[in-house]
């Protein structure tokens, strides 16, 4: 076999390849037996048919057919190891010549990972939010935990800012009542704006049994983001008393005997919430000044698969899930189609040049993965994804999704390597010191290479490789 390689850009090939026809030989009587199996001649038995009958009967068109297709899977991959290629996706065949008992050529063209010179990100330097905690935001934070305990008492007045409502609601567009715009029995804080606009002002000053109607866009629904009349009937008017900020609140409220070690329990649960935002922060920045050091250039194929992808994901599963449409998650956003459209390119493209660079950056520094990492890793998927470990475990490995988890943990492990080296300060000036950076950066690598598809191939056990899989990606042609 004879091949050669054509550079069309830096991340696509054309592979020329030309096979005598005696390279085909194993792959012609593995046809003719599978034709034997299929087919039934007068006077001879099942599976013992001669070729030259087979020939005749059926035309060595179809034997040769058959053997060129189970042939060109072994003939590209051995082509594509001659030419030393890192393939991506699926390669486009063109069979240019097939000569019987003579030669078989054909050329694919195929996406490939580009040549990627790691620059020195020594040099990096990022400034995050300062991690200070004001005395406000644990007041704050304190006032969420009493809120928790506070309790209602039905009164016999009309409703003010504060009261909890119980109320039901109907919703009307041109005179007539949606089959899902019916609620009873619901219970409302006013003033919460966790319904629907325009129901605070609609209910204040009534009292159990008033009514009241007013005109609000809907929330959620068949009819979510139309003009709805609603209805408004109050079932019970109920007054919140909130408990004394004492210590006999915080013995209630939590394992603490005084309110002052509640205050600095909720101090300490900021800080450690700051300094995880901290470090996010700080991954995503100096995940932006690595992208920004070098051109990488992102293979069209891959990056209209890719934007396929994240689509089908967000509207089949994530907005499924909510019971949105695309058009009505559109109007939520008050995003048009293009702008989205543009967004997510966007998106795409930064995830695709984030796992090239980060993928070279494994190579280049022999970062490997534990079985300890990958099952901590696992561990974290199985519970974003709703799913036990044990049933997250078995749908990645019957998916054929093991390689794409070992490669996201690699990847937060290269992030990592870049971030120690960086320079990262506060906006106060003060460097920061990141704890537990690995585990961090793996999450902001894998959320920037957008490989939700992992969660979600590991829900439906599916058996496809992500769109800018690499190594993963299915690479064999079809005839």
């Amino acid at each position: 076999m004879k091949s050669a390689v054509e550079t069309l850009n830096p991340t696509r090939v054309r592979l020329t390849v030309e096979v005598p026809f005696e390279e085909l030989k194993d792959s012609l009587d593995a046809a003719y037996k599978k034709i034997n199996q299929q087919v039934t001649v007068p006077g001879f038995r099942k599976g013992k048919i001669p070729a030259r009958v087979i020939d005749q009967r059926f035309g060595r068109g179809a034997v040769l057919e058959e053997a060129v297709n189970d042939a060109l899977p072994k003939l590209y991959q051995s082509a594509v190891e001659e030419g030393e290629l890192n393939p991506l996706g699926q390669p486009e065949v063109d069979i240019t010549d097939l000569k019987d008992n003579e030669l078989l050529s054909f050329t694919a063209e195929v996406d490939i990972r580009p040549e990627i010179e790691i620059p020195d990100y020594s040099g990096i330097e990022v400034t995050v939010e300062a991690a200070d905690i004001s005395d406000e935001e644990v007041d704050k934070a304190v006032d969420q935990l009493r809120e928790r305990f506070a309790s209602t008492t039905v009164v016999e007045r009309p409703a003010a800012e504060g009261d909890v409502v119980k109320v039901d609601l109907e919703a009307k567009i041109d005179g007539e009542v949606l089959e899902d715009g019916v609620a009873q029995g619901v219970d409302y804080t006013i003033g919460s704006g966790e319904l629907l606009e325009g129901i605070d002002a609609a209910v204040t000053g009534l009292e159990a049994g008033g009514s009241a109607t007013f005109t609000s866009e809907l929330k959620g629904g068949s009819a979510e983001g139309r003009e709805a009349e609603v209805k408004v009937d109050v079932q019970t008017v109920s007054s919140r008393e909130l408990p004394e900020l004492d210590d006999e609140f915080a013995q209630l409220a939590s394992e603490f005997d005084t309110l002052e070690e509640v205050r600095e329990d909720s101090r300490k649960r900021l800080a450690q919430s700051k300094k995880y935002e901290q470090a996010t922060e700080a991954q995503e920045k100096v995940l932006d000044a690595l992208i920004g050091l070098v051109e990488i250039p992102v293979p069209e194929k891959l990056l209209e698969d890719e934007i396929s992808s994240r689509k089908h994901n967000l509207i089949n599963h994530q907005l499924s899930q909510m019971g949105l449409d695309l058009e009505g998650y559109l109007r939520m956003q008050d995003k048009s189609e293009e702008d989205f459209d543009a967004e997510l390119k966007e998106q795409a493209e930064k995830g695709i040049r984030t796992q090239f660079i980060l993928d070279e950056l494994v190579n280049k520094e022999k970062l490997n993965v534990s079985q300890e990492e990958l099952t901590e890793h696992l561990m974290r998927r199985a519970q974003s994804s709703g799913m036990s470990p044990d049933q997250f475990a078995k749908a990645v490995v019957e998916g054929g999704q093991v390689p794409m988890l070992v490669g996201e943990v690699a990847r937060g492990k290269a992030l990592a390597v870049v971030v120690e080296a960086a320079t990262v300060k506060d906006s106060n000036g003060e460097v920061v010191d990141l704890d537990d950076e690995d585990e961090t950066a793996e999450t902001v690598a894998v959320d920037a290479a957008e490989s939700d598809e992992a969660g979600e191939a590991a829900e439906s056990a599916a058996d496809e490789a992500p769109a800018a899989g690499g190594d993963e990606a299915e690479t064999k042609p079809g005839a």
